[in-house]
């Protein structure tokens, strides 16, 4: 990843983007450079929901946490999951952001990967070559 298409969260200026652009559907690396897991929405501070407009010089929400889950379900057929299906990354975990969004914790240290791990050890290991890698 090139300094150009990279943004440090942690810079003394306020960093301002638009989400929708720049994270949702954003592949999540731990520090190993292992993937995590997609960013399927976003945690925001503030008393906020659909709708709501920001007055003029208020205060801006900021992103507090970045939220994964099993959401094919719900993109397929619309709604959202139950709000206890989300897994929630601290944005103070949050590294970096540019092309993959890199995280300061190892995968191990999160919950996020229960689904495709319990899909993996009920259900792909039993499909006949399901147990090794492709070659």
């Amino acid at each position: 990843m090139s300094a150009r298409n990279e943004s440090s969260i942690h810079e003394h200026r306020p960093l301002i983007f638009d989400a929708t652009l720049t994270l949702l559907d954003r592949q999540v690396l731990d520090r190993n450079d292992e993937p995590v897991c997609t960013v399927d929405d976003l945690e925001l501070s503030g008393d906020l929901h659909d709708g709501v407009e920001f007055p003029v010089g208020g205060p801006r929400p900021r992103i507090t946490a970045i939220l994964a889950g099993p959401v094919l379900v719900t993109r397929v057929f619309g709604g959202r999951p139950p709000r206890h299906l989300w897994e929630r990354i601290d944005w103070g975990d949050v590294e970096r952001v540019g092309v993959m969004v890199k995280l300061r914790l190892a995968a191990e240290a999160l919950n996020v990967g229960w689904t495709e791990s319990w899909l993996r050890e009920r259900i792909i290991t039993r499909i006949p070559g399901g147990r090794h890698e492709s070659e």
